[in-house]
């Protein structure tokens, strides 16, 4: 069995960055741990719990929900960012909908988790044609996303509710897949899905995305050379380039109907690390000619104000810590990926819980506590569910061979 190549396994570490808000570090959650660098100083929160702070390029300025909801609502697009796995942001998201819809209810809501060609299968849900079983069975969310549908549900069925219109913002997997491997200019024109060449990126962006490229070197003791020079980093800026204007072109189409047609408040539903500083899908709507554009964050309500300079957002939510929040679920220390119908161990940190129990990248997963690992999601379900101090037992196949393993999780998580 062939080991996935590093732009293979860059992808991987693409399709979870846009779950990062303030960090880099990816483990198979799909969760984010800091930038690497020196030890970060004792946080300075700016912030005050369940509130509203506002950036713009001011110091940070303390808000109510009517001013920041009255501002975003004279917008064309309005752009709420997220972590993917988190709960509480899906819910923040929900809260922010509902106020923007009281203000101006013609509304399309977009969705990063949903590629262009299910867009029927949205059309029929929101028309309410479609049980929920059929909708997340027909727009193939399991393979098309790797968090859990629950903690999503809220507003889906809060678009189907209130006959909100959804459109599917992204593209296929293979499409960024691609331009990962070979390149933007090497993906033929007839494979693009009409998705048209994107704006360059910013010197800036450009940082960000060589911090996620450099950390995933470093896993695999690889050095890494900084812009042109590394072509390999040069194709991963490409891929997240086409993702953001894919992104960026499904909602201007939106921004240009006639204004006879009453034209909707078009909202973006994506992770952070596409709209964090303007940069990603606002610089490319920017260049589409849409400049009335609002973006949101949620952050936890402790955050470093060094982390929140000046241009971040429009406006930040300080999200307060659960009393009763969940344990973090166990993690492996991997990053996973589909390949020939088979979830792939892409890599696996060192020092990681799956490095101590014998994981190897490119290890074909077959089964989990004895059932087919035949989904991302179910994969990443069986391990959050696992509890603290028990045996989770792998079935894996190298080069070839069968092997067992058995994940041994620490006890008091």
């Amino acid at each position: 069995m062939t080991i996935p190549s590093l732009p293979r396994r860059l992808f991987v570490l693409l399709a979870l960055l846009a779950a990062t808000s303030f960090s880099i570090l990816v483990s198979e959650s799909g969760a984010a741990g800091r930038a690497p660098g020196p030890p970060p100083a004792p946080a300075t929160s700016c912030l005050a719990p369940a509130s509203w702070t506002i950036f713009g390029d001011r110091k940070p300025q303390l808000a109510n929900s009517q001013q920041v909801l009255a501002e975003l609502a004279r917008r064309d697009v309005v752009l709420l960012g997220e972590q993917h796995d988190d709960v509480d942001h899906h819910r923040w998201q929900l809260q922010v909908l509902a106020g923007l819809h009281a203000q101006r209810p013609e509304m399309v809501i977009g969705f990063e988790m949903f590629p262009r060609r299910v867009q029927p299968v949205l059309d029929r849900w929101v028309a309410g044609e479609l049980t929920v079983k059929d909708f997340l069975a027909q727009s193939e969310w399991d393979k098309v996303w790797s968090v859990p549908a629950e903690i999503y549900l809220p507003l889906f069925q809060f678009a189907r509710l209130n006959r909100i219109p959804m459109l599917a913002l992204n593209v296929d997997q293979d499409l960024t897949r691609a331009v990962a491997e070979k390149g933007w200019d090497a993906v033929p024109a007839a494979e693009r899905e009409g998705v048209g060449r994107p704006a360059p990126a910013s010197a800036a962006y450009q940082q960000f995305l060589f911090e996620i490229y450099r950390q995933h070197a470093a896993m695999r003791s690889k050095p890494a050379r900084a812009g042109s020079r590394d072509p390999v980093f040069a194709n991963f800026v490409d891929s997240q380039l086409a993702w953001d204007r894919a992104m960026a072109e499904m909602l201007a189409r939106q921004v240009a109907a006639p204004a006879s047609a009453g034209r909707p408040l078009v909202i973006g539903i994506m992770g952070s690390g596409h709209l964090r500083f303007g940069h990603g899908v606002p610089h490319q709507l920017r260049a589409l000619g849409i400049t009335s554009i609002g973006t949101l964050l949620p952050v936890p309500a402790d955050s470093d104000c060094s982390d929140l300079s000046p241009g971040i957002a429009d406006a930040v939510f300080a999200v307060p810590a659960a009393v009763d929040a969940v344990p973090e679920p166990p993690r492996l220390g991997v990053a996973l990926d589909r390949q020939g119908g088979r979830v792939v161990i892409a890599s696996v940190s060192a020092g990681s819980l799956a490095e101590k129990s014998g994981l190897q990248a490119g290890d074909q997963l077959l089964e989990v506590a004895g059932k087919p690992a035949a989904e991302l999601s179910s994969v990443l379900a069986a391990i959050r569910r696992q509890p603290a101090g028990t045996w989770l037992p792998l079935q894996v196949e190298r080069a070839g061979r069968k092997l067992e393993v058995v994940i041994r999780f620490p006890a008091g998580r």
